[in-house]
């Protein structure tokens, strides 16, 4: 049996408490890991405190931007151990996690690193009316430890998308990821343990939310800052436990994604895109778009292209390079989809495709699958187009005109991602630019420049991440002003 343990200052750590790593596929055990108790948590912030004050957080830029290609280096190296634990832990299949996960995971300790050596501070002189003038220069510092809580779907990617800039910018962290997802960031650990990044700059912790681990870094007062990704509910908890030490936070949110197809679109690249907005991960993406309004011309068309497409999906064992959607996360997270499939049933959807449990007739049958879904006939206030479900389903709909469309899109208290698909450039950058979310995409979906802004307002987040603005988050800016008399005439 696997151990996943606790990482904490340099150093990995068991526990005397423990759970069970799940395989979604199938249900079966993969590893037992060991679960932080609060002192071991308090441990991991005194060892970032000690690492943050000590030599870590005195590194120049270049000297901490090798030691982050290291870790891109040996992530690379250890490759085909990151996607055996990706697949195990979630289940997604190889085209998706050997291609999008581990590959991206790496590279956001690469990018990271080059922003920081090229990131610019201000500098500005002020000249002043008795002939002397004034130099204000910024300078960036740490911010010192941060807590870090990333999620179970894209457990890699956003737990580096959090970890590289934070330690580019000269803090230390403590990571707990979810308890669904604990493999990738072991073998993190184990990597940052190889390449030789100082004993409590990076500490991983293992456990739950209330009363476990996530609590007791939110509520810690020696905690310099927090990042969550995860669902809103839990968002709001950690943002009432921060209040009291009054410290900055960046949440990713939850969403209610809207796409808008419109009839002059290149039809066949839309449904091609469209399938991968609605389905990636089993749909268990924030940016998946789980409400798709199709101009009337092309609905039924657009409805039967999509129920041909999901026919041919196939559901199938991580390591088939042929399939091209896995389960659910765990059987409590199936439960709460298969919960809105009823309740969509009960507000009077159609279910165009899908709607069930696949049966498989092999071990599949213990783990915890869906079909991919396809519904129609439900009003904007009916509570399944209200309510995040994040999983394998979309509602799609008719509209009438551009404006009916912009309105009904923006009719929600998320605002993360919206994508539009249209052949004329004028209503696409109209379009975009009225949709209330963080980050509008025409004529694609989930294509990313990891310099750009990202995140949502509403219920789907506060900050931005990327670029310059993770930077700036991971970041105490002190402006520095000089006063410098004027010289002798």
């Amino acid at each position: 049996m696997k151990q996943f343990r606790n990482y904490i200052d340099g150093r990995f750590v068991d526990s005397d408490r423990h759970f069970d790593d799940l395989n979604p596929v199938d249900g079966s055990v993969i590893a037992r890991v060991h679960e932080a108790d609060r002192a071991m948590v308090d441990s991991a912030i005194a060892a970032g405190r000690r690492a943050v004050n000590g030599p870590w957080g005195k590194m120049s830029v270049e000297g901490r931007a090798k030691i982050l290609y290291r870790i891109a280096d040996e992530m690379e190296r250890r490759f085909d151990d990151f996607l055996d634990a990706e697949m195990s832990d979630t289940g997604k299949p190889h085209a998706m996690a050997s291609t999008i996960d581990v590959p991206r995971g790496a590279a956001n300790f690469r990018v990271f690193a080059d922003i920081l050596k090229t990131a610019p501070l201000e500098a500005y002189r002020t000249d002043l009316a008795d002939g002397a003038h004034a130099i204000n220069y910024t300078v960036r510092k740490p911010l010192g430890v941060v807590g870090i809580i990333s999620p179970w779907n894209l457990p890699l990617l956003l737990l580096t998308w959090k970890v590289a800039p934070a330690l580019a910018c000269g803090n230390a962290v403590v990571a707990k990821p979810s308890e669904e997802t604990p493999a990738t960031a072991t073998l993190l650990a184990e990597v940052m343990d190889t390449v030789g990044v100082p004993a409590g700059v990076f500490n991983l912790v293992h456990g739950f939310g209330p009363e476990s681990a996530g609590e007791f870094i939110t509520t810690s007062a020696d905690i310099d800052a927090i990042t969550f990704t995860g669902e809103s509910r839990t968002g709001s908890a950690i943002m009432r436990a921060a209040a009291d030490h009054v410290k900055p936070i960046s949440f990713e949110l939850g969403g209610k994604n809207a796409a808008i197809v419109f009839a002059d679109c290149d039809f066949d690249k839309t449904i091609e895109g469209m399938m991968r907005a609605v389905f990636l991960n089993s749909g268990q993406v924030c940016l998946c778009s789980e409400r798709v309004f199709v101009e009337r011309p092309i609905y039924e068309r657009f409805v039967a292209a999509m129920a041909e497409r999901m026919s041919s999906m196939k559901l199938g064992w991580p390591g088939d390079k042929a399939s091209n959607m896995g389960p659910l996360i765990s059987s409590e997270h199936r439960d709460k989809v298969l919960g809105y499939f009823e309740l969509a049933r009960a507000e009077g959807a159609t279910f165009v495709a899908g709607g069930r449990v696949p049966k498989f007739n092999d071990a599949r049958d213990q783990g915890f699958w869906v079909e991919p879904t396809l519904i129609t006939g439900l009003s904007d206030q009916a509570r399944c187009m209200r309510e995040e479900i994040f999983g394998p389903i979309c509602h799609v709909t008719p509209f009438d005109g551009e404006s009916e469309a912009i309105a009904r899109a923006n009719d929600t208290r998320y605002g993360l991602a919206a994508t539009i698909w249209t052949t004329n450039v004028h209503r696409a950058h109209r379009v975009a630019e009225s949709m209330k979310v963080g980050l509008a995409w025409v004529n694609s979906w989930f294509l990313r420049d990891l310099r750009t802004p990202f995140g949502g307002s509403g219920l789907s987040g506060i900050g931005r991440e990327g670029g310059m603005h993770s930077m700036n988050f991971y970041s105490e800016l002190t402006n520095v002003c000089v006063r410098v008399e004027g010289g002798a005439a």
